[in-house]
């Protein structure tokens, strides 16, 4: 049986506090660690009650890997595995958008699995970056590319902290405010299914906390050809 899904939102970092985009992998900001703590006391506690998480699933930048350890920090602590996977980024490839090289951050993160990160990483603009491209084919592409292989796992419940440009145009079709979460299932098919589409709980229609919109887009809406 598929696992069910734990989508986040990365809390704010500084290119969302100050609305500039040329930050480089920005970090979070004050807010964004008030933001971590508030949904670590909000979504822990659920664990293992209501939600048994298996694994941790993380995009590999820097706001991401930060709101997955102050969150996440109590499962990981109890052995609960966390891996940085680079289809789980963000889609542009402005500074703000464009990862630190691996080395730095395996010093910087020594908790997290970086051993499965695409070692073209954090290249979204050449041709060996071309699946991190910034356009329709390759962000739709991406995203069922990240959702067959949830699918295929083994684990009960996966959370994966990731972004909402990302989760919105390319996996989902929600919006997400910053450190906020929904919750899904993947849609029944009979069989292994074409395209991996999710449905998600009543329970987190405006966000877990509350804090997100409830409308919806269409997954690939707006994205540049």
């Amino acid at each position: 049986m598929p696992p069910t899904l734990i989508l986040v939102r990365h809390a704010e970092a500084l290119h969302n506090a100050t609305k500039d985009w040329y930050i480089h992998d920005p970090v979070l900001s004050d807010l964004g660690r008030q933001q971590c703590a508030e949904l670590k006391d909000h979504i822990v506690p659920k664990i293992p009650s209501e939600l048994s998480v298996d694994l941790i699933i993380v995009s590999p930048m820097i706001r991401t890997l930060e709101t997955a350890l102050l969150v996440f920090g109590p499962l990981i602590e109890q052995g609960v595995p966390i891996q940085a996977h680079a289809g789980w980024q963000e889609t542009t490839a402005k500074p703000c958008d464009t990862g630190t090289p691996l080395s730095q951050l395996e010093a910087q993160f020594p908790q997290v699995d970086f051993s499965h990160v695409d070692p073209v990483f954090p290249d979204k603009t050449s041709p060996a970056g071309a699946a991190y491209k910034f356009s329709k084919q390759a962000i739709m592409a991406r995203g069922q590319s990240c959702l067959r292989e949830l699918y295929n796992r083994p684990e009960k419940v996966i959370v994966v902290v990731s972004h909402s440009g990302f989760l919105k145009r390319g996996i989902s079709g929600h919006y997400y405010f910053n450190a906020d979460y929904r919750i899904f299932d993947f849609e029944e098919t009979e069989g292994e299914p074409e395209t991996y589409r999710l449905k998600q709980w009543e329970t987190t229609k405006k966000g877990g906390l509350g804090w997100s919109l409830e409308e919806t887009v269409q997954v690939g809406d707006e994205l540049p050809e």
